[in-house]
């Protein structure tokens, strides 16, 4: 049996491909592997920007493979663990405090588009790409918070438009409605998410994560809490080797190089 997931170093980005080509489906294998493999990747501090991708060029993935639904719940002692643990996945990818991109290609399905909310840039093909929660033709609703995030990331309307119709739409179209940062040709998508994680890695890294804290969960922070998470990053980052080297630059007329001190 194949790898169900496959890990690849790029200096200080990590690219993690979903291996179930065509289809990419999010099996129990896959996700037992991914929950280790984000615990490793949060507390390593030479990663410093994350891509999700799948395998080959048809589709990022459908999502979870049902006929192994039976399995995963004898495994996991309910239908609560099965969906507990990826529940647990998700939050641990939106809270790495290292930003996360996914690209979103053919079908983005369920799961699918439920793991890439849960991540902090989102770009997607510009052709073919079919991205919804399509449960409601199942008869259920989306099980591993697509219906939370969805409607932080579009608004109650066009999530309730996707959801309750099952809509699948396009890369354009959900950039229209902000459902991604960028789109591009399908050939160019994989580099462009890779080169912008390593633009992102190249910043300064204390930074970014005390940025992530402040803005990740806002939602359901109030003002005042926001504005203390932002002066606790702002004390964090005083007099650290990026913030001096970033004056430096700025009095020397150039551009910063960051993360020196940094594997």
């Amino acid at each position: 049996m194949s790898d169900p997931l496959l890990l690849e170093r790029r200096d200080a980005v990590a690219i993690i491909s979903i291996n179930d080509a065509p289809y990419n489906r999010m099996s129990l294998e896959y996700m037992d592997r991914l929950e280790e493999l984000v615990g490793e990747l949060s507390a390593d501090d030479s990663v410093r920007a994350v891509v999700f991708t799948g395998e080959g060029d048809d589709h990022f993935s459908v999502g979870m493979n049902l006929k192994q639904l039976p399995a995963g719940v004898k495994a996991k002692g309910s239908i609560d663990g099965v969906f507990d643990q990826r529940w647990r996945v998700l939050d641990k990818i939106e809270r790495m405090n290292k930003p996360c991109i996914a690209t979103l290609f053919g079908f983005c399905l369920g799961g699918g588009l439920e793991l890439p909310l849960a991540c902090h840039f989102r770009l997607a093909a510009e052709q073919g790409a079919q991205i919804g929660l399509p449960e409601m033709d199942l008869g259920t609703v989306p099980a591993w918070g697509g219906s939370a995030r969805l409607a932080r990331c579009v608004g109650r309307d066009h999530a309730l438009d996707l959801i309750l119709r099952a809509r699948k739409i396009s890369g354009p179209e959900a950039l229209r409605i902000g459902l991604v940062n960028e789109v591009w040709p399908n050939a160019e998508l994989k580099d462009r998410a890779i080169a912008l994680a390593e633009e992102l890695a190249a910043m300064p890294r204390l930074a970014v994560a005390g940025v992530m804290e402040c803005i990740v969960g806002h939602e359901s922070k109030s003002l005042h809490e926001s504005l203390a998470d932002e002066r606790r990053a702002v004390h964090a980052n005083m007099g650290t080797p990026d913030a001096m080297e970033g004056m430096r630059a700025f009095m020397e007329k150039r551009r910063p190089v960051f993360n020196q001190d940094q594997g």
